[in-house]
Order: C-alpha cells, then structure tokens, then sequence
C-alpha cells in the first residue's frame, strides 16, 4: 500500500501499529459523527493535563473552536470547578454556553472585569482583584492572549498554549518569578489523552453533537473547507467520505 501523508489521504499507512497506541477500537457507546472528533479532542485534552488541573481549580480558556472547547471539556473531566470560554465569535460561544460553560465575548466585553464576575477574585502580584482562575489556556495562538495571562494571572497561576504561534513575545520575567507563574506549551496528543477522551465521550456528560454544525459529501468539499473557515456561522464541519474496495463501500 502506498503512504501518502497529508489531510484527505484515500489511504495511510502506519507502519508497525499497535493497538491501543496507534490504533484504538471505538467503544459502541460512542456514536460514530461524536467519534469523528476524537483527533481534535486528544488536543485539546492533552493541553488540560499539561495545565496540570487539580480538583476545585477554575479556568479560562481563550478560543471556543473545537481544541478550546474539547481544553474545557477536558478541565472539567479532571475536577475543575468552573471554566470561562473567551471568544469573538457569538456563534461559538453560544454553543459553548449550551454545553455547560460561562462566556465572555472579549470584542464586546472586559475580560478582567467579566472574569472577576463569574470566577470571584483572588491575590495577584499587584493587589487583591485578579481574575480568580488557576489556569489560562490559549487554543487561538495570540501574543495579546500570553500578555493578558502575564498582566491577570493571580499568584501561582499556570499558562498553557495549544494554538500555533511562531512569534517571539517578549517576556516580562520578573512578573512572572515573583508570581510563581509558569508558561508552557502542548503540542499533539498522547495515548493516555485518547483514553481519556474516549472516556468523556462514552460518559455522554456533555451533549457534544452540539459542536457539530455542518455536513457535507465528499463531492462538496471545497464548500465544506469555506463553511468550516467561518467562525461566525461553524464550529466542527463533517465530510462523509465513500471509499470503494472491491464489490462493496466503505
């Protein structure tokens, strides 16, 4: 068989698998469209851990795509309290808002000041009105978003980012020493965010079929790569595929 790496591939081959670190059986509790964004929850999962949640903390997360929600998501599985979904866009974050989750939309709302409504405040390295949230994660990838953590971050608090920036931001060390605050990043996912998520998903706590808005034929691709790029209008978008073998569809 021949390997051809990239999105869309008919076929891949993975050489030497192995069950359960590869490849995973899905579970027949979870539905096959739920199981489909399995990928992109590993991701958003592995980010959770690396914030290394403990029971009772609170959260914000910046980005309400499917990484940043499945980063919530996550959080809560792990016993976090409560969790913000920072976003622009009010589609996303409505279905964010159906899912269980607080919201604030930072192009029409302060985040310092809606965060310290809903979390309650605590001790920063400056006073006593800090955002009153353990972990920051960012699932959008933004130097503006790193610098909010560095300006709101309480005492102790962690930061962790999943979404791609190939920037060089400049870092206020200080702020962060006498802060005790630590940056961190996640890339990827491992064996143990698949199981994870697969446990998520066969608790059906969440009613994530909610996050899936579209649904197209592999003859209407280009229209559903347009669809899925409209944050204002989209989240997780679906292609049915249909692979022929032989005398019978796949």
């Amino acid at each position: 068989m021949l390997a051809v790496w990239g999105a869309f591939s008919e076929y891949i081959l993975v050489p030497n698998a192995k069950l359960n670190r590869e490849l995973y059986l899905i579970p027949q509790e979870i539905e096959t469209r739920t199981a489909t964004m399995i990928e992109p929850f590993t991701v958003g999962t592995c980010a959770a851990r690396h914030a290394h949640p403990i029971a009772g903390d609170q959260a914000i997360v910046y980005g309400a795509g499917t990484i940043g929600l499945a980063a919530a998501i996550a959080l809560k599985h792990f016993g976090v309290k409560k969790v913000v979904l920072v976003d622009r866009s009010e589609f996303r974050l409505q279905i964010a808002q159906q899912l269980g989750f607080e919201i604030i939309n930072n192009s029409q709302q302060h985040v310092h000041e809606r965060a310290t409504e809903i979390l309650g405040t605590t001790q920063g390295l400056h006073g006593t009105d800090y955002p009153n949230a353990n972990i920051f994660i960012d699932a959008v990838g933004r130097n503006d978003i790193l610098q909010e953590f560095i300006d709101l971050g309480p005492i102790d608090s962690r930061f962790v980012t999943v979404g791609i920036n190939n920037s060089n931001p400049t870092l206020d060390m200080l702020e962060l020493i006498y802060g005790s605050k630590s940056i961190g990043g996640s890339g990827g996912y491992r064996p143990e965010d698949v199981k994870t998520v697969m446990a998520i998903m066969k608790g059906h706590q969440f009613n994530l079929p909610l996050m899936i808005t579209g649904e197209f034929d592999q003859n209407n691709l280009e229209e559903a790569i347009q669809d899925a790029t409209d944050v204002n209008h989209a989240l997780k978008v679906l292609i049915n595929y249909h692979v022929q073998s032989n005398n019978y569809n796949v």
